[in-house]
């Protein structure tokens, strides 16, 4: 009886493929099991925001409060990760009011059970994200609504949970910039 032969390095491709599918499956399984915790997804809390005067042609800070439910955490605006999904705001404005600058508290450094020798960059508890609104001085004053979102991971000691956003909006009465007091009232060109 003849024996089929098996081509040369055979055995050897054989077992590089079923160490590379093996690997595949291990990886996918390790991401699900520690990257995503069944389940839902705990929510941040915003607080109202007061009522915001801004002046024409003046940039006005907006202070925005976040509550992160006990026994979680979120990733800070700058994770020290690249794996990390980083917490951001993104606002949507009316037009003739421009967004300036956002600033993000600076994170706690935290280590964690599922992972002990790495500090990462957290937000918990809470936290708030000052935002610069600049009404431009072609804005008619009246009251105007600031729409936006909040994107964030939620993790607690074991796992992360998907991502979420959580919608953010507050007021903006618009007034006219004061008049320049300093200019003088019209004179008579004439001598008396």
């Amino acid at each position: 009886m003849a024996q089929q032969a098996n081509p040369p390095n055979s055995g050897t491709r054989n077992a590089g493929l079923l160490y590379v599918l093996l690997t595949l499956v291990a990886l996918a399984s390790a991401s699900l099991c520690s990257a995503q915790t069944p389940g839902r997804a705990p929510t941040l809390t915003v607080a109202p925001v007061p009522l915001v005067t801004a002046q024409r042609a003046q940039a006005t800070m907006v202070n925005l409060n976040f509550r992160v439910p006990p026994g979680y955490h979120i990733n800070s605006n700058t994770p020290k990760s690249e794996f990390l999904i980083p917490t951001a705001l993104k606002m949507d404005l009316p037009t003739d009011i421009i967004l300036g600058k956002i600033e993000y508290p600076v994170g706690d450094d935290r280590s964690f059970p599922f992972s002990p020798d790495e500090k990462l960059s957290v937000y918990s508890g809470d936290f708030t994200i000052a935002v610069a609104v600049h009404p431009l001085h072609s804005v008619v004053p009246g009251k105007y609504v600031m729409h936006g979102v909040l994107r964030y991971q939620a993790c607690d000691n074991s796992a992360c949970y998907p991502p979420k956003s959580v919608p953010v909006s507050f007021d903006v009465k618009v007034v006219k910039e004061p008049a320049d007091r300093k200019a003088n009232p019209a004179q008579s060109p004439h001598v008396h």
